[in-house]
């Protein structure tokens, strides 16, 4: 199915709607974090930010997803603009329900700050609800397919993949899609989440890669219109947020904004056509960032949830690079990396081969700037742009007393 000029037209309303919401209800989650406590306090052992920053900024963005993704999903299909089948729905619920969950989770640590293991057992419950609506990981391009058609299917089927029967049960039970899905899941929350470390920088990357995954769910057939629509929607309420959380940022996306953020672009790239070797691609810097994070920390035999500076904005910072313009840089990447998503999405397995090729030069980029960085982590070593230093205007960003000042700042190094 072709997308009309019609359903264009509804999905950048649709994205314009979610940006303007966004915009006017992130100061209200400013207030709301200031009043409940919600801070995120400078800490110099961990931390790059000066002075007290809101968190909280998933709120917003969550509320305007539900919100108004909702309503245009409703408003969309009963005008017959975006078609989504009925028998799909749990889906879309599942899609909804596990972000406004995300969101009250993520809330308790943006207060409390919870331990990691419990986030985790989060992460996994947002897996199971995804996966009790029928979000299944259940095939990806074949990338043995280079090698001839002998070498099997164009796609592989993990449905078919150790599936077995149980005693009283018609259904097969199939646990490798469960599995797969419920990394991806996870995955993806942690990629976000460990990318949230400069202000605006999550929250950028996102924004790119659910306007790229909208545009791939249009355009290549089969089209998802209500895929493209929702990614719109999550695009809108990035967009709306994005000017109070780049730098210097007010407020901080916070906990509940990350798992909101990353568990609906796992959900979105797996439903419809299941564009999961695209999202790979277009999402290549969190993930290989996330990736390479891990090895690391594995092979120094420390915990792979152990924070520290080895991230790549940090790398950037320690090379000299301004805040803003690490930022832009990485955004810069990203935007690289969407377009040939863009490009390669109809290319069946080719994806996977550039996601392959970009996670093995994106591991020796990092290894060479890892070599010639140092390796202390404070504030005053990471600078302000000459024109940030003087930043005036009224900021949220609050102590929980409400004192309030201007307010650089980043999430703590993960």
């Amino acid at each position: 199915m072709t997308i009309t000029t019609g359903q264009v037209t509804y999905l950048l309303v649709a994205l314009a709607l979610a940006g303007g919401v966004s915009f006017v209800l992130t100061p209200v989650a400013m207030r709301i974090a200031r009043l409940a406590g919600a801070i995120d306090a400078p800490d110099h052992a961990r931390r790059v930010h000066r002075l007290p920053v809101a968190r909280l900024g998933g709120l917003a963005v969550g509320t305007t997803f539900v919100v108004v993704g909702i309503a245009a999903a409703v408003i969309g299909r009963e005008a017959g603009i975006v078609r989504w089948p009925a028998f799909r729905d749990p889906q879309l619920t599942v899609l909804f329900l596990g972000v406004v969950v995300a969101v009250a989770l993520g809330a308790i640590d943006d207060r409390w700050q919870i331990r990691a293991r419990y986030q985790l057992l989060w992460q996994l419950l947002l897996a199971g609800i995804a996966i009790s609506g029928g979000v299944l990981f259940t095939r990806i391009a074949n990338p043995f397919q280079i090698l001839g058609a002998s070498f099997g299917d164009p796609n592989l089927d993990f449905q078919k993949l150790l599936q077995f029967t149980v005693g009283g049960w018609e259904d097969p039970i199939q646990p490798v899609p469960v599995i797969l899905t419920a990394l991806w899941i996870v995955g993806m929350i942690n990629s976000i989440n460990w990318i949230d470390g400069l202000d605006g920088l999550s929250t950028g990357v996102s924004l790119i890669a659910a306007v790229t995954l909208g545009i791939v769910a249009i355009t290549v057939v089969p089209t998802e219109p209500m895929v493209g629509l929702l990614c719109m929607v999550l695009a809108g309420s990035l967009a709306g947020f994005l000017p109070w959380n780049f730098h210097p940022a007010r407020i901080f996306i916070g906990t509940g904004g990350v798992m909101a953020v990353g568990y609906a672009l796992a959900v979105l790239s797996i439903l419809g056509t299941a564009k999961v070797a695209v999202a790979l691609l277009i999402l290549g810097v969190p993930i290989i960032d996330t990736f390479w994070i891990i090895i690391r920390r594995i092979a120094s035999g420390s915990s792979p949830f152990e924070p520290d500076r080895g991230h790549l904005h940090h790398r950037l910072l320690d090379l000299g690079l301004s805040h803003r313009g690490a930022v832009l840089l990485i955004y810069a990447m990203s935007v690289v990396l969407g377009l040939a998503g863009i490009v390669l999405s109809s290319s069946g397995a080719v994806p996977l081969y550039a996601f392959l090729g970009v996670v093995l030069a994106g591991g020796a980029v990092l290894y060479l700037v890892t070599r010639h960085t140092n390796d202390s982590l404070d504030a005053s070593s990471y600078p302000d742009d000459p024109d940030e230093s003087s930043a005036g205007g009224p900021d949220p960003s609050t102590t929980a007393h409400g004192a309030s000042s201007p307010g650089p700042g980043t999430r703590p190094a993960r």
